[in-house]
């Protein structure tokens, strides 16, 4: 073993002790200052708290509209995805729960084209992206809207 061979040992530091006596020179108000909500045990305040003044969530005029509540949302599939199923045969969306694909079906299922598709596929899906139809029939399937 020589010296140019040895590895570099982990540096390691002692974890800071507070509040315990004349030692660790952190006795007393373990560094928390003397008074004050901070220095108290069990003191939390939040981020967003502004000493009691109104806070800014409050102060800021809410203005317009917001469609997010009535948004339709899709459960997607890429076209990758259905290459796991046989040449003619149909899918559908219980088919695709049934196997994992889809989690959940929200408020329909979304094919994009995403992926390549090898196989010959019918599917049934209540959206498709233009790109993904066009793909499904140039392989011989065919793209039906529910």
């Amino acid at each position: 073993m020589k010296l140019n061979n040895l590895e570099k040992s982990p540096e390691t530091k002692k974890r800071k002790i507070v509040g315990r006596g004349p030692g660790s020179g952190m006795g007393k108000t373990a560094t928390r200052g003397e008074n004050g909500q901070k220095s108290r045990s069990g003191a939390s305040i939040s981020a967003w708290f502004e000493g009691g003044q109104s806070p800014l969530y409050r102060r800021v005029p809410k203005r317009g509209f917001n469609n997010k509540r009535f948004r339709t949302e899709y459960a997607t599939i890429n076209l990758s995805d259905l290459n796991r199923f046989n040449d003619g045969e149909t899918v559908t969306p219980e088919l695709l729960m049934e196997l994992g694909i889809v989690k959940k079906q929200l408020a329909g299922i979304k094919v994009l084209a995403n992926g390549k598709l090898e196989k010959k596929v019918n599917v049934k899906a209540h959206r498709f992206s233009s790109k993904a139809v066009t793909k499904i029939e140039e392989q011989g399937g065919t793209a039906e809207v529910i």
